[in-house]
């Protein structure tokens, strides 16, 4: 009998540590290893810089090491030869044989039970950033996440210092003409701040790593990071307020309300913004739901400096006088997309019940858009970040996050 009851405590032993290493974890907490631009764009990067353990493993590799030396070494070079300055970019991102060279390495020196192995369970399957690839083993999990995060740096460094079309020029093209004399200077200082940055011990992909934080940085790109830590901040009282709520009282776990940017650099918030935030507050006083996520980043127009979500948010407490420990700010999204994406992070993140509808409240014309937007998602996102519900009327929309709304979008820095 004793046999009996250890073979199966030690079944669901074996289960419960499944369940634990392969699915994301909604009290896990991202480690922004001090910058949220880095570790919310190129979150495995970050996590080996952070563990002193798995770095040396890496930093002791000979094939690692040689690659390390040959990145900056080619850096040094470049600003003895370069003549224009798309040259000396182009030297920083990875090749093709350069991103399989790691992806073999790292094959190779992953074993169970090692840092890298434990970086895997504890971090990269737990966070869900890379959901994309939960069906992988962890060693493969571990390459794909390599692959995915050195994408991202050459996507940066493409757009931000080559000048290459990003997914939506009008809002998101670098700042400078690549085409001017002043330009060459910019991009040999640039690359000064990495040649002078890493060392020879650094990890290989130091050099990399550090130019497309630089190259975000001088564009003024670091909207990754804007009001991170959120939960130690704006959202703080919201985030208090989840561990005490009553969900059975609520239809509705929240209510989602899209950001509209003005057509200026000095309104803060469009009449459209206006208008979506008094939808929402109707049905929130109506008791539809204990929250409001108000949704929009630093977008329309260009380059401006306002943010929809925090403008909103202050529409909605000030004027519209819901509590501040009902509004939650994404201060992010750039597109209808990532509204739902980013609001479906939250509701996980923040331990809201994640099975449970929201709500989306926004104007007919948008919430029309929305209801025929799967292909785009599956186009930008690969995945869908929601699943509709009914359509309640011209201004709700039900809908239920997804998961795989975790996963990191690598050619998206400013709001991965």
């Amino acid at each position: 009998m004793k046999k009996i009851f250890l073979i199966v405590s030690l079944f669901f032993i074996a289960n419960a540590t499944h369940a634990q290493f392969y699915g994301a974890v909604a009290g896990y907490k991202l480690v922004d290893g001090g910058s949220w631009v880095k570790s919310k764009n190129y979150y495995l990067l970050t996590l080996i810089e952070n563990d002193k353990q798995a770095k040396a493993i890496l930093t002791s590799d000979k094939e690692l090491a040689t690659l390390a030396k040959a990145k900056t070494d080619a850096l040094k070079n470049a600003m003895k030869t370069c003549k224009d300055g798309l040259c000396l970019p182009a030297t920083l991102k990875f090749s093709n044989e350069e991103i399989d060279l790691v992806s073999r390495r790292l094959g190779a020196l992953y074993k169970t039970g090692n840092a890298l192995d434990r970086l895997v369970k504890q971090h990269l399957i737990p966070s869900g950033c890379y959901n994309l690839y939960k069906d992988e083993t962890p060693a493969n999990l571990l390459i794909k996440a390599w692959q995915q995060d050195a994408s991202a740096i050459n996507f940066t460094i493409g757009v931000y210092a080559e000048g290459k079309k990003p997914n939506y020029p009008q809002i998101d093209s670098i700042s400078f003409d690549v085409n001017k004399k002043s330009y060459y200077t910019l991009m040999y200082d640039a690359a000064t701040e990495v040649a002078d940055t890493v060392k020879p011990a650094d990890v290989f992909f130091a050099a990399p790593l550090h130019a497309a934080l630089t190259y975000l940085e001088i564009n003024e790109r670091n909207n990754a990071g804007f009001y991170e830590p959120m939960a130690a901040g704006l959202n703080k009282p919201a985030v208090q307020k989840v561990r005490t709520v009553k969900w059975a009282a609520y239809p509705y776990s929240h209510i989602l309300v899209p950001g509209a940017g003005p057509d200026n650099l000095t309104t803060p918030l469009s009449g459209e913004g206006m208008l979506r935030c008094r939808f929402a507050a109707r049905e929130y006083f109506a008791g539809k739901a204990p929250f409001v996520v108000v949704s929009g980043g630093s977008v329309h127009p260009f380059k401006t400096k306002n943010n929809e979500a925090v403008e909103m948010r202050r529409y909605m407490i000030n004027t519209l006088h819901l509590p501040a420990s009902a509004v939650i700010i994404d201060p992010h999204a750039r597109h209808t997309t990532t509204n739902l994406r980013n609001d479906a992070r939250l509701v996980f993140r923040y331990g809201m019940p994640f099975a449970k509808p929201g709500l989306i409240v926004t104007d007919k014309y948008q919430n029309d858009f929305i209801e025929k937007m799967d292909k785009r998602c599956i186009q930008e996102l690969k995945y869908l970040p929601y699943k509709l519900g009914r359509r309640l009327s011209e201004t709700s929309l039900e809908f239920y996050p997804s998961i795989s709304s975790l996963q990191i979008d690598a050619d998206e820095p400013l709001d991965p």
